[in-house]
């Protein structure tokens, strides 16, 4: 026998619980209304923060609604959800009301499953997310890089306009120091909030701040406020110290961020802030061991080679004092020149070693070996560097800001000439001007030709 066909009001029961997508339900719950009642136009409104004034029309003429109606409240628990609005029927009877008693109590909680559900799959998503943050980070990135993996990530898992980070500044405002956004977002970053702001002071105190509307909150002092409409700004702290700030803002007229997110943004927040302390911590760790290592061959080349090279040379030296043909004390001379040439350019690399490779070179020596590490790239061979005396201690910043000015002058004058095979640079700190004076002198030479004659450029110290 064919199976009897189920009652109407048992079959849209049942089938406005079938899916778990809150607006497929949505949407069951307004087709089967309108089929039970037979009624032409039928909708759902509804004010949830989540769903941002959600509205669900069935209707073949939704702009058609006569004015007699039938509405019955949806509860999801104890609170109103929306309300189910039925027109188009001549009259409605108390038996289409009964029926949509018994629908919108299976809606309310065929619509908290969904929402129960679209809740697990949010926190599905933020810990996965998080999870991806903590593996890029730790892979090596550097500061900036692992501020710029945080801020995209969550804007992605927000849904949010915008991603950015701030941090403090020594004035004691706020900067956006990263941003991600869809477009270029190179005018947001460099953004600041002032000294004195009541959003400042919270976020400064580690406590998370949620803006209904960026442009109109009076809390929002920035410059492109104007821009956003609900927000969230998220402090990143880990033990008890605050690394930044995450903001999170949607545009102008996008839905508010439910409690669920605000939830779910805090804890992203707080274990990003984690891992960025974690991947700080590793990348000291490695930092430290390129130090040590550094250091270590900075201690060998100075104990080993220099004072071997020093002894080899003192040996050479004596043997041309007591040699007595003028031909081999030329040689011999020539060697000894070589070698102090080599221990100039040995002590140079032990001064380069010990250089912090990461930081902007400081010293006049440093950046001297800068300038001629990036001619390098253009002449297709690296330039010997020497330094005479006490280069750091001797040559003020005046001084050394006109010797760097000269030496690239010079370099540029080299790269332009083609042929070359060699090319030094000589930084000598004891020089002796013609007036007397102490000073010090650059001179740049290259195997050009005969006829060219080293640059050479000098000031008093």
């Amino acid at each position: 026998m064919p199976e009897a066909p189920l009652p109407p009001l048992l079959e849209a029961v049942l089938g406005v619980g079938t899916d778990l997508d809150l607006r497929t339900t949505l949407q069951h719950i307004v087709d089967s209304a309108a089929e039970l009642t037979g009624a032409r136009c039928a909708s759902l409104d509804t004010t949830d923060p989540g769903q941002d004034g959600l509205s669900v029309i069935r209707a073949p003429d939704a702009s058609a609604r006569p004015s007699a109606g039938i509405s019955v409240p949806i509860r999801v628990r104890h609170d109103v959800f929306g309300t189910l609005r039925l027109h188009g029927k001549e009259s409605f009877t108390e038996a289409d009301k009964q029926l949509l008693d018994v629908l919108a109590a299976q809606a309310g909680i065929a619509i908290g499953n969904a929402r129960l559900y679209e809740a697990a799959r949010q926190r599905e998503r933020w810990i996965e997310g998080a999870a991806a943050v903590t593996t890029a980070l730790l892979t090596g990135e550097s500061a900036a890089d692992a501020l710029r993996t945080v801020a995209e990530q969550a804007r992605i898992l927000a849904d949010a306009c915008a991603g950015v980070v701030l941090q403090r500044t020594p004035e004691g405002g706020m900067e956006i120091v990263t941003a991600s956004t869809y477009d270029d977002p190179g005018d947001i970053v460099g953004t600041t909030i002032e000294p004195g702001s009541a959003v400042l002071e919270q976020l400064l105190g580690g406590e998370p701040v949620f803006i209904q509307d960026s442009a109109t909150d009076p809390r929002m002092t920035t410059r492109v406020r104007h821009r956003f409409g609900p927000s969230m700004m998220l402090p990143l702290q880990a033990d008890g110290t605050l690394i930044g700030t995450l903001a999170l803002p949607r545009r102008r007229g996008d839905r508010p961020y439910t409690p669920v997110e605000r939830l779910l943004a805090v804890q992203f927040a707080s274990q990003a802030a984690v891992a960025l302390v974690l991947a700080d911590a590793r990348h000291q760790r490695e930092r430290l061991a390129v130090f040590e290592d550094r250091d270590r061959i900075a201690r060998d080349l100075h104990d080993l080679v220099v004072q071997r090279l020093f002894a080899t040379g003192l040996m050479l030296e004596s043997t041309r004092r007591r040699c007595p043909e003028a031909d081999v004390r030329e040689l011999l001379g020539r060697a000894v020149d070589e070698l102090q040439s080599t221990i100039q350019e040995v002590r140079t690399a032990i001064l380069t070693l010990q250089q912090p490779p990461a930081d902007a070179p400081t010293g006049l020596r440093a950046r001297v070996l800068k300038e001629t590490a990036a001619a390098a790239a253009v002449l297709g061979f690296k330039p010997s560097t020497l330094f005479t005396g006490a280069v750091e201690n001797r040559v003020g910043d005046q001084v050394a800001a006109r010797l760097l000015t000269a030496l690239r002058r010079a370099l540029a004058d080299a790269c332009r000439r083609p042929g070359l095979s060699r090319l030094e640079v000589t930084v000598d700190a004891t020089a002796r001007l013609p007036d007397g004076r102490d000073g010090v002198r650059l001179t740049v030479r290259d195997d050009g030709g005969t006829e060219e004659q080293p640059r050479t450029w000098q000031s008093p110290l």
